[in-house]
């Protein structure tokens, strides 16, 4: 007999408690152990349950999720999924929440609709199995974006105008805490563009390039319809858009059918950054789940590229990377903590002398 995946509710609304319990139970390999009204009861209950994973509200009495989530991640460290209000103050404390620790979360509104679909129920049970299965480590304090080691980050005095690489992150389950890691240890005179394609829904793409805005060099913000990109640029992809670039490097945003399941996807923008940019091109594939982003590392490294897959000692879901390491594509496999350090050194390698496109522009 499998044991079953046990899961504590957290949510002051009985409502919320009961249909969020209803649509788990519903799936025979879950077992909902125990219900908490706020956030005093969570941690309290997380302790004393050890349920394999916390399904945590933000706005709650006597203590609020995101204090409920360090109190978790600090005493008893538990995945956890966050149930997220569909506001741009929701997104934002949403995105404070994954920065904490958080594994993933859902939207709220979507679960406890008395519309709910059945693909809505799904989906919640699909993420609950993957944060299961979640590494998790005790934090001592709040997350904070770590310099990665031997990176020194001097003052901003002159941005790099020749753009000698595009660089493609890919990242999913795990990714926003990566990203808060590797995007801040990047200098902001790097002579590079990086797409950043993280699966969000829309709202919470612009809330998560406004804290990496916060915390680096770079200047980060969701990619838009005709935009032109420059050295020291990160563009975040907007939920629900695919962004590729046409041959003059310009952004263009569409709602083509999803791919891997996915929109923003990460195959899309590193197919169409490859056809442009050929040998300049650079894969990044962080932690995530499924497989998206291998279809694009092929075409990279079919016209030049290079591509390199985090590690599996560091990820949260070690999904994305293991496919494409699988497919035999990637040129190296590094730690979190490497990784910027890592893509500083291969955007301020020479230029090769068979020329790219980039390289004939600059």
């Amino acid at each position: 007999m499998v044991d079953k995946t046990k899961i504590l509710v957290v949510d002051d609304s009985a409502f919320a408690r009961s249909s969020i319990t209803k649509t788990l139970a519903a799936d025979n390999t879950i077992e909902v152990v125990g219900q908490a009204r706020n956030g005093v009861e969570a941690v309290e209950m997380t302790k004393s349950l050890k349920p394999n994973v916390v399904t945590l509200d933000v706005t709650m009495p006597k203590m609020d999720g995101i204090a409920a989530l360090e109190q978790i991640m600090r005493d008893c460290p538990t995945p956890v999924v966050m149930l997220s209000a569909l506001t741009a103050e929701g997104a934002d404390v949403t995105i404070k929440a994954l920065e904490i620790g958080a594994v993933d979360f859902f939207l709220k509104p979507s679960i406890v609709s008395p519309a709910g679909t059945g693909e809505v129920s799904d989906e919640l049970v699909r993420k609950i199995k993957t944060a299961a299965k979640v590494k998790v480590v005790r934090q001592l304090k709040k997350a904070e974006p770590v310099r990665s080691p031997g990176v020194k980050l001097p003052a901003v005095q002159k941005r790099a105008t020749r753009l000698d690489k595009v660089i493609v992150i890919a990242s999913s389950t795990g990714g926003p805490q990566a990203l808060c890691q590797v995007i801040p240890a990047i200098p902001g005179n790097i002579p590079a563009v990086i797409f950043v394609v993280q699966h969000m829904p829309p709202g919470f793409t612009k809330s998560l390039a406004n804290r990496l805005n916060q915390l680096s060099e770079l200047d980060i913000i969701e990619a838009q319809d005709g935009m032109s990109v420059s050295p020291g640029m990160v563009l975040l992809a907007p939920g629900d858009y695919h962004v590729t670039v046409d041959q003059d490097g310009k952004i263009i945003l569409n709602q083509e059918p999803h791919e891997c399941g996915v929109r923003p996807s990460a195959n899309v923008t590193m197919e169409s950054i490859a056809k442009v940019y050929g040998r300049s091109c650079l894969g990044v594939v962080l932690t995530g789940m499924g497989n998206d982003g291998t279809r694009g590392a092929a075409l990279i490294k079919a016209f030049g590229g290079k591509v390199i897959a985090e590690d599996e000692s560091t990820c949260s879901v070690y999904g994305m990377p293991a496919s494409v390491i699988e497919a035999g594509l990637v040129d190296q496999v590094i730690p979190l903590p490497k990784i910027a350090p890592e893509i500083i050194k291969l955007s301020n390698e020479k230029p090769s002398k068979a020329k790219s496109k980039l390289s004939a522009k600059g």
